[in-house]
């Protein structure tokens, strides 16, 4: 009885072999809760769009507003916490360029397969319904850059919180592979709503890009092989 007591304690959660797993636990659901509530496109079109809009487009601004909130929430929030309540550098959470010949390597094995499956994925109704995520990015080819390029935005939160701040910060009380199986399924949760296809495909990914940041030690590779999975998505929705 005693050790239970010990280890539901608020000192038990806080102690030093458990503090940083304990923060990440707790804040997680938070960050990815906030985000899918306040965070979408849709909360900004039935909440925001009257109050601020770029370029005389909502939903336009929409999409821009999700970039954004995942590299606020996503990505910034975490790093704050990691900085001023880990005191440890981002290096440690992969922010750093790694080892460069195995992620060079791995994103020219991986890019291909990924294309294709993007091409595949663009002649079914679920993703032709759900992307781009504006609908008007291919109106001009300034436009799909502009929207492709903010795109980049989403994809530095989202993997920094999930293959960094996640998988990196519980390794050391979890382990590696159990990391790994934490973020996926942290990943995979947040996906729904999305097409079938994609969810289950999150769990492969959340997998493999899991074991590619920590073989490599980097996030680099796995946030242009997810970026260059949306974009070659809408590219060949747009264009195909």
């Amino acid at each position: 009885m005693n050790r239970f007591k010990s280890i539901i304690s608020p000192d038990g959660f806080f102690s030093r072999e458990n503090k940083k797993s304990t923060i990440i636990l707790l804040s997680a659901p938070v960050i990815l809760t906030t985000f899918k509530y306040f965070g979408m496109k849709n909360f900004y079109l039935n909440h925001l769009a009257p109050t601020f809009v770029f370029f005389e487009n909502s939903e336009l601004t929409s999409a821009l507003y999700t970039f954004f909130a995942s590299f606020i929430l996503l990505g910034w929030i975490p790093a704050l916490i990691i900085k001023f309540v880990f005191h440890e550098p981002l290096s440690v959470f992969g922010v750093q360029l790694g080892d460069i010949r195995f992620g060079t390597k791995s994103f020219l094995l991986i890019s291909p397969v990924m294309i294709a499956l993007t091409y595949l994925s663009s002649r079914t109704e679920p993703f032709l319904l759900e992307y781009p995520l504006y609908k008007g990015a291919s109106s001009s080819l300034w436009m799909f850059t502009v929207y492709s390029l903010s795109y980049l935005m989403f994809y530095l939160g989202w993997e920094f919180f999930f293959r960094g701040y996640m998988q990196f910060g519980l390794e050391g009380a979890f382990g590696g592979w159990n990391a790994i199986l934490v973020q996926t399924l942290a990943s995979c949760l947040l996906h729904i709503g999305k097409p079938p296809a994609e969810i289950y495909g999150s769990i492969l990914g959340g997998i493999v890009w899991g074991m590619m940041v920590w073989r490599g030690h980097s996030l680099l590779f796995v946030i242009l092989l997810h970026w260059l999975l949306g974009v070659s998505l809408d590219v060949c929705i747009s264009y195909f």
